[in-house]
């Protein structure tokens, strides 16, 4: 019977237990996305917490482009010493760290970033942020594919166990497989194939630089969740190319800001409702045979237990939680009866660093 605390090998990664933090906007970085006190901090307390594999923040790849406020960065040279310390501080808990790789693309804070392009498939405005993008060239296209490639060099480099690819939650990579925002009449839109060419080629320019052993990951949309958005046709469609193509392991994931009322990524969760993604990532375990990463709505070890066991889901990540509780590996260990505090309020996303307002109480008192 598999247990969430196995040790198990993943791209020849030894983990210590099947828990993956999954990546999520920090907001603590400085102006220029280089690391703080305060962000080192985080990913300490992670890997403290027993976590055995951290994704961390989505992490932007070029300077040109609109980003968050507080997003972490890694589009030059300059950050490769800061990013080998925390590699290092991460690996003295006995867990792993992957740096997760974006390009944002119109879901970005433009006037915090004066100058700075936003990039689109097309020019469609955004839903959810309601701004226009530029419609990318094929000279920009090209920029974005050397801007992984040299990323996640930077990021092997660093001591990094392995990258992820952002391919969901509405960031630009999603945006080429979704019909509404990609209307493009070249080789990058259109149908199915020309959708995912963007994709795939990153993920080829990114395993041409890091070597054939390096570990590299997608983290990817089952669906968009609204009308003339990716479907999960599309979803099992790059997932099957990429395992052609050696990826190493799938996140699947699902939604953006624009989806219909609680049916993305960030959902309440009750009882009935946990591990929301749970058949479209047993789908793609069973059909890929590539070690699949379950994430949204995972609360109570009882449960992610029967998950393990009863589909070909290897690993389960969280995200919220361990925003509540970065502990709660270590807490589940020694006593897994109690579910996850977190309430999915989705409160912690503030746009000004991402904290639990319950411990932010307990912090103020």
């Amino acid at each position: 019977m598999k247990s969430l605390f196995d040790k198990t090998e993943l791209a020849g990664m030894r983990l210590k237990n099947r828990f993956i933090r999954s990546a999520t906007y920090d907001g603590f970085a400085d102006e220029n996305g280089h690391m703080t006190e305060k962000v080192y901090e985080i990913y300490e307390d992670l890997a403290k917490g027993g976590v055995g594999t951290i994704i961390t923040g989505l992490t932007f790849v070029s300077d040109l482009e609109s980003v968050y406020p507080g997003q972490e960065g890694i589009y030059d040279d300059t950050f490769i010493n800061e990013y080998q310390k925390l590699t290092e501080m991460v690996h003295r808990y006995d867990a792993k760290i992957i740096m997760q790789l974006v390009s944002n693309g119109s879901q970005a804070s433009v006037a915090a970033n004066s100058g700075k392009v936003v990039w689109g498939p097309s020019a469609v405005e955004d839903l959810a942020y309601k701004i226009t993008p530029q419609e990318m060239t094929k000279e920009d296209i090209a920029f974005v594919q050397r801007a992984f490639a040299d990323a996640a060099d930077r990021a092997k480099k660093s001591g990094f166990d392995g990258i992820q690819m952002h391919v969901a939650h509405g960031y630009l990579l999603n945006r080429f497989l979704t019909p509404y925002y990609n209307r493009r009449t070249d080789e990058y839109g259109g149908n199915q194939e020309n959708r995912s060419r963007m994709v795939l080629e990153i993920y080829e320019a990114i395993r041409d630089r890091v070597g054939p052993d390096y570990p590299v990951f997608i983290k990817i949309n089952s669906e968009d969740f609204f009308e003339q958005g990716m479907t999960f046709s599309d979803c099992k469609y790059v997932c099957h190319r990429l395992a052609e193509l050696g990826i190493n392991g799938i996140e699947i994931s699902g939604g953006n800001p624009a989806s219909r009322p609680n049916e993305g990524f960030s959902r309440r969760v009750s009882t009935e409702q946990e591990s929301y993604f749970k058949k479209y990532a047993d789908e793609i375990a069973q059909e890929t045979k590539i070690p699949v990463i379950l994430v949204g709505g995972n609360r109570d070890v009882k449960g992610l237990t029967e998950v393990l066991n009863s589909t070909a889901i290897e690993y389960i990540a969280l995200c919220r939680p361990f925003i509540r509780e970065s502990d709660l590996v270590k807490r589940w260990s020694e006593d897994a009866a109690v579910p996850a505090k977190c309430i999915s309020c989705s409160k912690c996303f503030t746009g000004a660093g991402t904290v639990c307002i319950f411990n932010a109480k307990i912090q103020s008192n």
